[in-house]
């Protein structure tokens, strides 16, 4: 395990002298290592860094308002960006290309805030992780694999890029992050467009957000690695004695060190089925739920 107190000094003198007299965004999403990311470069360089919070409109449940309570003592700019991602993400169905449509817009739309605020520098949560798995070939990160070759800053900075997710954590709760951080499920960079299967549109991301609040809210005192929902496809059901076509919906639950391998949560069978039915209840476009028991790897934990 890292040494929490050596690494933050380090982190924070590395940031200083890679900014120097200059300004910086950061890119916060609200999970633990932009959060931690946050928290070391304010700490490096105070009021000239600008947090800045993108809303894609593929967020968690209640997660743009999140940001606003726990950092809007800071310099955040709050970024609503939802028209311009539905548009990049139309037609794309490939899970490779859908990931590098999502880096490229979320680096140019940096690249507009740091032209208005005038900082030269981007910060970014990038993990060992999200390294590994895209110079591997498994998938492309957006702020790895997905980040375009070419971009308007002096310099990129990655102060977490050689820790794992459980480091992280370690980081967060020394700084005294929320608990509410520091134990957050991770929640990828991509947001929910790589948990539905296929083309994203407003209506699947909808539906996966609703789905995905129940299963959290479900499993909220089951330990976990990652718990969520993802839209796979579509589906025959019954409603109200109509025959329909509606989405099925895949739950994932797993248990994991580092997010490297992962194991299916053996979950009781009535958790299940409660599951099953608050979704097939509470969100009258799904038709069918199933729970995916395969292990990382054959599979990856998020679906694209």
């Amino acid at each position: 395990m890292v040494n929490v107190e050596k690494f933050v000094e380090k982190a924070i003198q590395e940031i200083k002298d890679q900014v120097g007299d200059g300004k910086a965004i950061i890119a916060l999403s609200g999970g633990v290592d932009s959060s931690v990311c946050t928290v070391l470069a304010h700490r490096a360089i105070g009021d000239r860094l600008i947090p800045v919070f993108v809303d894609t409109g593929l967020m968690r449940a209640g997660e743009p308002e999140r940001v606003r309570e726990i950092f809007g003592n800071m310099n955040l700019r709050f970024i609503d960006a939802r028209d311009e991602f539905f548009e990049a993400l139309k037609g794309v169905t490939d899970p490779e290309e859908k990931r590098k449509v999502i880096g490229e817009l979320f680096v140019r739309v940096f690249e507009r805030v740091a032209e208005e605020v005038k900082a030269d520098y981007l910060i970014q949560g990038t993990i060992y992780p999200d390294i590994i798995e895209s110079q591997g070939g498994i998938k492309s990160h957006h702020n790895v694999g997905g980040f375009p070759t070419h971009y308007r800053f002096k310099g990129v900075i990655e102060p977490l890029r050689e820790l794992y997710k459980d480091e992280v954590r370690e980081v967060a709760r020394y700084l005294g992050l929320p608990e509410e951080i520091s134990e957050r499920m991770p929640f990828p960079g991509p947001g929910l467009a790589v948990r539905v299967v296929g083309e994203v549109t407003p209506e699947k991301v909808e539906v996966v957000r609703k789905a995905t609040q129940i299963v959290e809210e479900e499993l909220r005192d089951t330990p976990k690695w990652q718990a969520f929902a993802a839209l796979i496809g579509k589906a025959t059901g019954v409603k109200g004695d109509i025959r329909v076509y509606g989405y099925v919906i895949s739950v994932r639950a797993v248990e994991s060190r580092d997010g490297m391998t992962a194991d299916p949560l053996n979950l009781d069978y009535e958790k299940l089925r409660r599951i099953a039915l608050r979704i097939t209840g509470e969100i009258p476009e799904v038709v069918r739920v199933v729970y995916d028991i395969t292990p990382k790897p054959p599979a990856t934990i998020e679906y694209e």
